[in-house]
């Protein structure tokens, strides 16, 4: 089966010869790493089918995030859990793995609304303390080494720096890598989301975290500094907010919050790399037609420039927001 040009057809017959049934509305939704559509089945009602992108996870890392998922939902968390088939969740169909959930409805989550954000902080206390317990043996750490190093190799051999740029470029990019990784020391990690962003929660009477692809062994602080925004004061009333929700379930570290900077950092460049990786992808340049101009390298230029006096500046501190 060609990943890149799944057809409803090819699909329709993934997913029958897992016993579900594509009845109506077989939908493509908003997805770049791996393709996923959502549709109607009358037997089991809307669910989401996912078809994982070859060679990212093999089958024994899939199986993580979804026992991650089983141990959570039977902790509380509201997550959902993919559907299991023959006492299977991780399905395959010509050397293709795909997995099928519920489709959860909802509003995405409002960052800026205080009551949703402790409640937010509570179900990811509640996931930490499911993570606290459970070890990955297949998935990688959140590491600098693969965040930022090897992020940096990949811009190095795949992006289209224009060569007016690229001097500069990699400069920026290798102050903000040695300032990064000198602050990110973590020293407590356990299981985490990893990319828990508004547009990974729905709020249906309450948050539901969606989206474990990249789960993996991190520090806890990587599950909540994508959630603040705005000014520093601002980012603090919604940490102190959040955190409030969390300290319900389990402790917060707060010496964590040293890690934000760098983690940001991290995300800045690994999603420079990702891009750039994945560009050969024919998804990639209909959807990201601003990737690799020179407007784009200027304005990442900038960005580094930005993420450099961030990982100068003080960390985020509760003793001067309390």
């Amino acid at each position: 089966m060609n990943y890149y040009q799944l057809t409803p057809d090819v699909i329709a017959d993934a997913l029958l010869s897992a016993g579900i049934h594509v009845d109506s509305g077989l939908m493509a939704l908003n997805s770049y790493e791996n393709r996923v559509y959502r549709f109607k089945s009358d037997t089991d009602g809307p669910l989401v089918a996912k078809f994982y992108r070859p060679e990212r996870w093999n089958l024994q890392q899939i199986q993580e995030e979804h026992d991650f998922l089983f141990a959570s939902a039977k902790a509380g968390v509201r997550v959902a859990v993919p559907m299991i088939r023959e006492h299977s969740s991780v399905f395959s169909y010509q050397n293709m793995l795909f997995a099928v959930w519920p489709a959860i409805s909802g509003r995405q989550l409002e960052a800026d609304n205080l009551d949703q954000l402790e409640a937010f902080g509570e179900q990811i206390g509640r996931l930490h303390q499911v993570g606290a317990s459970v070890t990955l043996q297949h998935r990688p750490r959140l590491t600098t080494d693969d965040y930022l190093l090897r992020s940096r190799e990949v811009l190095l051999q795949k992006a289209l720096i224009p060569k007016k740029l690229r001097g500069e470029f990699f400069k920026r990019l290798d102050t903000v890598i040695t300032r990064a990784c000198a602050l990110y020391q973590p020293k407590k990690q356990l299981t985490i989301h990893c990319d828990c962003h508004a547009s990974n929660v729905l709020w249906n009477d309450g948050p539901w975290l969606l989206d474990f692809d990249d789960c993996r062994t991190g520090p806890a602080v990587q599950d909540v500094w994508m959630m603040l925004s705005g000014s520093r004061q601002e980012q603090l009333m919604q940490l102190d907010t959040l955190l409030a929700g969390y300290e319900n379930i389990r402790e917060f570290d707060v010496a964590e919050l040293a890690l934000i900077e760098p983690l940001r950092a991290m995300r800045i460049v690994n999603y420079m790399a990702w891009l750039a990786a994945r560009w050969s992808d024919p998804a990639f340049p209909l959807n990201f037609p601003w990737f690799n101009t020179e407007d784009y390298w200027l304005q990442q230029i900038g960005v580094l420039t930005e993420q450099l006096q961030n990982l100068n500046a003080p960390p985020l501190s509760l003793t001067s927001w309390n």
